[in-house]
């Protein structure tokens, strides 16, 4: 499955760009959590990551489609 992500914060730099194509074999956010981590493993030493699909944070469980908008939001700081 080929999928188009959207980043944010620290992850636009980790990945390198604001939106990224992404083949991946599995298709649950889960699938796409081990992806990233094995493609990028910088993501892991981030202190939290989630994961948007369609505009709403998907538990690992949710099942993906190539047509779902999915983005990664990184932890954020503020004062």
């Amino acid at each position: 499955m080929k999928l188009k992500i959207k980043t944010f914060g620290i992850s636009r730099d980790i990945l390198g760009g604001r939106e990224v194509e992404l083949d991946m074999n599995g298709t649950s956010v889960g699938d796409l959590r081990k992806t990233l981590s094995t493609r990028y493993p910088t993501l892991d030493k981030l202190n939290s990551l989630f994961i948007a699909v369609n505009h709403e944070y998907a538990p690992d469980e949710k099942v993906l489609s190539d047509k779902d908008e999915i983005a990664l939001i990184p932890p954020v700081s503020g004062g």
